[in-house]
Formats: C-alpha cells, sequence, structure tokens
C-alpha cells in the first residue's frame, strides 16, 4: 500500500466543524462508461468537491458486495468491489483528496452482512446447531412444521425479518434474521467472536486512509436476548428500525463503539468516527459520549416540517445535552430522504430548500451536505420499472428518486457528463431537462444554488478560521408569531429564517448573506434565510 498523507494544516479533530460532502458512488461520476459511477469518476471530479470549501468526503459503502443493496450487502469488507474500480481506485482516490486537502470518510455496515459472505455460505453449509451458525441469527420456525418465523419481527424494507432456508438434505430448515432485505443476514454480536472480527475491519480501513468511518445503523447491532415477540408488529411503520425496540438501541451496543474508539484515538493522527444513530435526540446523544463515537447524525432537522416552532423545538433538543455532546452533525438531506427541493412542497420547495442549506451551515458544528443538493435538485420520480430500490418490491417505498446521477453538462451526451459520450444507459434514468440543472448550467447563473452553496460554505470557514464561530458555540433560539426563526451565537452571528407566509424583518446586525433576494423595505421574504455579524 502507498503511503498516504494526511491533509496538512487542519486540525486533529476536524471533524467538529467541517463541512462533509456525502457521494453516492453510483450516481455521482462513471469514468469507464458502464452507466454506474466509480471511484475514479469521483477522483477526476474531487475537484468540484473541494471548490465548494468542503473539508471532507463520506462515500456511502464501496467494499465488495452483490449489490443487492446498492453496497450495504457487504460480501468483503477489507476490498473495493470491482464495479467502483477495485482497491487500486481507491488508493487513487484518497491521494487526490490529500493533494486536494480533502479528508475521506468510508461507510461501515457492521449491522448486517450479504448472503454471499463466506462465514453466511458456511453457515448454511454447516447446518442447524453448527458454530458457523452462531454467527448469526438461525432458528427453527414455529408451528408443527416449523413453517412460520420464529417471532413476528418485521423487516424494515416490508415484510417479515425472516427467510427460511433450505438445507443441504434438500428438506425445509432453519429461519435467519434479516432486520432489511433477505440478502442481508443480520450478525449476532453477542457471538464472542463477531467484536474482534469487526475490530480488524476498524484498523484495515483506517491504515489504508480513511480518515473516519460512518457507522451504518449505530444504534442496531445487538438485539434482545431470546428474541422475544413484538406487540403490535403489524402496526409498526417500515424504513425506520427504531419503531422495534428489541432490535436497536440495546445498552450492549455502547462496548462496541468503546473498543472502536480506543482504536480510532490510538491512530496518529486520531480518526473519526461518525454513526446513523436514528433515535430521538436524548437516546442518540448517549452514543457521543466521550468514549465512544465522535458524532452522531442530527436526523431531527431530516424530519421536521417546514415550521419556525418544530424546527426551534428540534434545534433545541439536539443541542440541550447536559453535560455537553459532541457538536452536531446537522443534515437535512442523504441517500435516503426525499430531497429537500421537493419535501418541502413543489411550489416553494426550492426556496426553502437553500434556506435549509444556509441553515445547517449557520448553525455550529459539523454539516453534511448531500450530493446534488448543492444543486438544489429535486426528487425524481423515477418510474416503477426503473427503481432498483430493494424496499420499493416490499415495502412500496423507493429511494431511487433521490439518486438519480449528478447532471454535469447541458449536453445530454453521457447523460449531461454523468458518463462519457456513448457510454452505457445510467444504471437509473434521468429525467428531461435535467441538463438544465447541471453544474455546467449553474455555473454561468450568479444566482444559482450551487453559487450560493459555494459562497456560504467559503465564508463560514473564514469566519471559523478568524475566530468569529466555533463549533462549541451556544445558541439562543427564538420565534416571532410571524414565523421568523432565529438562533444567535454567542451575541456574534445570527441565522435567521423566514418560515411564515409574510416577509419578516431582519434583527440588528451586518447582512453577511441571504439566500435569496431581500424586498425593497430590507425586509427577509417568505422561505428565505439569512446571516447577520452583530
Amino acid at each position: 500500500m502507498p503511503h498516504l498523507s494526511r491533509p496538512v494544516g487542519a486540525s486533529a479533530e476536524w471533524w467538529r466543524e467541517s463541512v462533509v460532502y456525502q457521494i453516492y458512488p453510483r450516481s455521482f461520476a462513471d469514468a469507464d462508461g458502464d452507466g454506474v459511477g466509480d471511484l475514479a469518476g469521483i477522483t477526476a471530479r474531487l475537484g468540484h468537491v473541494a471548490g465548494l470549501g468542503a473539508q471532507a468526503v463520506w462515500l456511502t459503502p464501496i467494499q465488495r458486495s452483490p449489490q443487492a443493496d446498492h453496497g450495504y450487502d457487504v460480501s468483503d469488507y477489507c476490498d473495493v468491489d470491482p464495479i467502483f474500480g477495485g482497491m487500486a481506485g481507491f488508493d487513487a482516490l484518497v491521494a487526490e483528496a490529500r493533494r486536494l486537502g480533502l479528508r475521506v470518510i468510508v461507510d461501515l455496515v457492521p449491522n448486517h452482512c450479504s448472503v454471499a459472505h463466506p462465514l453466511f455460505r458456511a453457515a448454511l453449509a454447516a447446518g442447524p446447531g453448527s458454530p458457523e451458525r452462531a454467527r448469526f441469527h438461525f432458528a427453527p420456525g414455529r408451528g408443527p412444521d416449523g413453517g412460520a418465523p420464529p417471532n413476528d419481527w418485521p423487516s424494515v424494507f416490508g415484510g417479515p425479518a425472516w427467510t427460511r432456508v433450505t438445507e443441504a438434505d434438500g428438506s425445509p430448515g432453519e429461519w435467519y434474521l434479516h432486520l432489511y432485505a433477505p440478502e442481508q443476514p443480520d450478525w449476532n454480536w453477542r457471538d464472542p467472536r463477531t467484536a474482534p472480527f469487526f475490530d480488524e475491519i476498524v484498523r484495515f480501513w483506517f491504515g489504508r486512509g480513511a480518515d473516519g468511518l460512518r457507522v451504518d445503523v449505530a444504534h442496531g447491532l445487538f438485539k434482545a436476548e431470546g428474541l422475544p415477540d413484538l406487540e403490535h408488529a403489524g402496526a409498526l411503520e417500515p424504513m425506520r428500525l427504531r419503531a422495534n425496540p428489541l432490535a436497536c438501541d440495546r445498552e450492549e451496543v455502547h462496548d462496541v463503539y468503546r473498543r472502536w474508539r480506543a482504536i480510532a484515538d490510538s491512530c496518529d493522527p486520531p480518526r473519526a468516527l461518525i454513526g446513523e444513530v436514528n433515535l430521538e435526540p436524548d437516546r442518540a446523544g448517549r452514543y457521543t459520549r466521550p468514549d465512544e463515537l465522535h458524532q452522531a447524525f442530527a436526523f431531527a432537522f431530516l424530519v421536521a416540517p417546514w415550521d419556525a416552532e418544530a424546527w426551534r423545538a428540534a434545534g433545541t433538543a439536539l443541542l440541550a445535552e447536559d453535560p455537553p455532546k459532541a457538536p452536531v452533525t446537522w443534515v437535512v438531506d442523504n441517500h435516503d430522504v426525499v430531497r429537500s427541493a421537493s419535501r418541502y412542497g413543489r411550489s416553494r420547495g426550492p426556496e426553502r430548500a437553500r434556506a435549509a442549506l444556509l441553515a445547517v451551515l449557520g448553525l455550529p458544528g459539523a454539516a453534511y451536505l448531500y450530493q446534488g443538493q448543492e444543486l438544489g435538485l429535486p426528487q425524481v420520480d423515477v418510474a416503477p420499472e426503473d427503481r432498483r430500490d430493494p424496499a420499493w418490491p416490499r415495502s412500496g417505498v423507493s429511494r431511487d428518486g433521490c439518486r438519480v446521477p449528478l447532471p454535469w453538462r447541458r449536453d445530454p451526451a453521457g447523460a449531461h457528463g454523468f458518463s462519457p459520450p456513448g457510454a452505457s444507459s445510467p444504471w437509473l434514468p434521468v429525467p428531461p431537462g435535467w441538463g438544465g440543472l447541471s453544474v455546467e448550467a449553474q455555473e454561468a447563473d450568479p444566482s444559482s444554488p450551487l453559487r450560493l452553496c459555494r459562497s456560504a460554505v467559503r465564508l463560514r470557514r473564514r469566519l471559523h478560521a478568524e475566530g468569529v464561530l466555533t463549533a462549541g458555540d451556544p445558541v439562543e433560539w427564538a420565534v416571532d408569531g410571524d414565523g421568523r426563526l432565529t438562533a444567535g451565537r454567542a451575541g456574534r452571528f445570527t441565522l435567521v429564517l423566514a418560515m411564515g407566509d409574510d416577509p419578516v424583518r431582519l434583527p440588528p446586525g451586518r447582512l453577511l448573506l441571504a439566500s435569496g433576494p431581500l424586498t425593497g423595505a430590507g425586509l427577509l421574504p417568505p422561505d428565505t434565510a439569512a446571516w447577520l455579524l452583530s
């Protein structure tokens, strides 16, 4: 493995206030023309990310995988899938990121693997009661012929969380647990071999050049002992693991993150651990104690409606830990939710998405931007026959609309520059008019979402460099009757959002940036945000 230096001139605790750009590799850029994005495509386009002013990139899973859930079904945790360019492609990406001053965060999926993982294949071959099966959750079915699942747990993706196997002799056999797709069997974290197995995976990626790991389903892993039935299982909402308290947020999981924190802290420089902890703020805060994860995503803003009081309540809860928790990781878009430009309403969504972008960039802590958010991309209505999300046939929920390949150029060739001209069709089709939202088109428009994002990220970095803002700034929230939300930081900086139906007055201070033009009377129009310096 080549020697990979770290970005110079950056704090060892870079994660506290960084802007991190999330890349969904299948949809970012396709260098080899097969219609699927790859690491070479990302490497060639990293200048776009650095040009925004971001300090790090997070790659959703690139490990070897049959791609049943687009990488979240891992068959080899210590290799990169050939569809993305193999390990050589990762090394080249890290080297280019270093040259551009970017950190690299790699996704880790410890709750489940792929049915193609060698250890799961060995478990199938070994049969009931074997040590191989103890690595997973195998159990006999209920009923006289074992034809009913071992318990009533539903899959997050819809349907039962159990699949029955056919034993080596051809007879119907045991069932295995999969909280997501049937192609994703859950690891048994109560087996003593699981924790050391993942310790080595963590060490591998840190040694390979990752500056941090984003931990998928970080609140999962351990299940209630004995796997008892749920009450009212049929009423659980799909796509939310936390609806099943027996399958997540168990106390034992915190020991895992204490082990990994010790590994991360032993590196030179220390590495970061960022958790996907989709729980209420008071529960999620327990995962960022000083000896556990460095950060957990702030999911409250992902689900909050466009309402000043809802945002004030969410922000207050996220910042209200005593003693103070790690700086909040703010996010309003990712690869699992409807894009904010559509989620906040088709008619007013684009303006609200611009304002939300300024909001997450204007609050203390880290901000995660999802690819295409800087372009204000809307959710795409992907035709049912073109949908690839494994949740779609089981739950009727499709996340494909936020995963459509990025448009880089106006010209439709190569799906607007996603692929080389003459390449295969992209893995998800792009809609008509996609080129009008492209990077090329927005570069030429001073009022575009891209130009706003770039200005905001660079201004944020300058304010942090000058000490005007810090990751630990206290925040004072206020909501006025006209729908004006203000978040004041340490008496120096104020974020203002007009979340009602009428223009609102700006508080005292010098206007630094706004997500849209002010009215002639100096008022902030509805669905607009502004930054002011006292």
